[in-house]
C-alpha cells in the first residue's frame, strides 16, 4: 500500500510517499520540503497569522495533491509546535481538513520526541549505550534520551528558530555582542528546562537532526549540491561547529543565502540555529555529534498505524 506523511512544522513543510508492506516496513517513493514559516510573527502573540496560514495551507493543498497523484491511498498531515501552541491552531487544523480532504492531527510535544526517536532509529542503529538526540524545530526543540536504543526521557522546549530570528535578526554580518546576548538566552534556557536526567547523564553519542543541523553536515563536507546519503551519519565535531558559525558569521544574509545547499527560507535561521546547536553540545558535554537525515516525518511513517484513525 502507498501511503503518504506530511508533517506540517512552524519553519518547514515536509512531504514523505512510501510504499508500506504488510509488516509494517516501508520504502520511500518521493521526499520534498518547502519552508513556509507557519510560526512567523507568533512571538508576543497568540495567534498564527493569516498571511502565514495561506501560505502554509497552498503548500499542503499541492503536497497532498502530488500525494494522491503517485497513487497514495491515505495521506497522514500530522501538526506540531505552532499548531498545537496557537489560539487558532486548532481552527486552522480544521481548515486544512477541509480544504484538502484529509484528517490533521495534532500531536502533543512528548509525542513528537518519541516519534522523533523513531524516525533516527530507522537507519542510524547505535547499538548500546546512551543516546541523546535532539531535533531543532521553527518552534520548538526536541530532547529526547534513550538508552540501548529504548526511550527514557523526553522533553520538547518552547525554544525554537523561527521566533529566536525574529528577536535577534543578522541581516548583515553577525554583531558579536548581539550573538553572545542570543547564545546566553539559550544558555540559560536549557539549564532551567533541560530536566537532570538529560543534562547530568553522561552519554555515549549525541545525534542532532533536522534543517540547521543537516545544513551545517553539507557545509562541513563542502557539498555543491544537496545529498542527503552523504550527510546522513556524518560526525560533525564541536571544532566544525564553530568554524562553520565563524564562517557563516562573516557574511551577510544574502550572502549566506547564495551558499549551495542552504535551501530557500533558511539563511536568517541558520544562525540562530547554530547557537541553539553550540548550546547544546556544551549543556552535554558534548565533543561531536551524528546527524541524521532522519527524524519526525520518517517516525510518523513508521508510526503511521498508531496515529488515530
Amino acid at each position: 500500500m502507498r501511503r503518504a506523511v506530511i508533517d506540517l512544522g512552524t519553519n518547514t513543510i515536509r512531504l514523505l510517499v512510501a510504499d508500506v508492506g504488510a509488516d509494517r516496513s516501508w520504502r520511500p517513493v518521493h521526499t520534498e520540503q518547502r519552508v513556509t514559516r507557519l510560526g512567523e510573527g507568533t512571538r508576543g502573540a497568540s495567534a498564527l497569522a493569516e498571511v502565514a496560514m495561506a501560505r502554509t495551507e497552498a503548500t499542503v493543498v499541492e503536497y497532498v495533491a502530488r500525494a494522491r497523484a503517485l497513487g497514495a491511498s491515505a495521506v497522514r498531515v500530522v501538526g506540531t509546535s505552532a499548531v498545537r501552541e496557537a489560539s487558532n491552531g486548532r481552527a486552522f487544523a480544521q481548515r486544512l481538513a477541509a480544504v484538502t480532504g484529509e484528517r490533521v492531527d495534532v500531536i502533543s510535544g512528548d509525542e513528537e520526541a518519541r516519534l522523533t526517536l523513531v524516525g533516527i532509529q530507522r537507519r542510524l542503529p547505535l547499538g548500546a549505550g546512551v543516546m541523546i538526540a535532539f531535533d531543532i524545530g521553527g518552534g520548538s526543540t526536541e530532547y529526547v534520551l534513550a538508552r540501548d536504543g529504548r526511550l527514557t526521557d523526553a522533553v520538547s522546549l518552547r525554544l525554537g528558530v523561527v521566533p529566536l530570528t525574529e528577536r535577534f535578526a543578522f541581516p548583515a554580518r553577525v554583531e558579536a555582542a548581539r550573538y553572545a546576548a542570543m547564545l546566553e538566552e539559550i544558555r540559560a534556557q536549557l539549564a532551567s528546562e533541560l530536566p537532570r536526567s538529560i543534562r547530568e547523564t553522561p552519554l555515549d553519542v549525541l545525534v542532532g537532526t533536522a534543517g540547521t543541523v543537516t545544513t551545517l553536515a553539507a557545509l562541513d563536507l563542502g557539498l555543491a549540491s544537496y545529498d542527503p546519503v552523504r550527510v546522513h551519519g556524518h560526525r560533525l565535531t564541536r571544532g566544525a561547529v564553530d568554524r562553520l558559525l565563524a564562517r557563516l558569521g562573516a557574511l551577510t544574509l544574502e550572502e549566506r543565502a547564495a551558499l549551495p545547499c542552504l535551501e530557500p527560507g533558511r539563511a536568517d535561521l541558520i544562525i540562530p540555529g547554530t547557537a541553539i546547536v553550540v548550546a547544546t553540545m556544551e549543556q552535554l558535554r558534548a565533543g561531536a555529534l551524528v546527524v541524521s537525515e532522519y527524524g519526525l516525518r520518517e517516525g510518523i511513517m513508521d508510526a503511521i498505524g498508531d496515529l488515530p484513525s
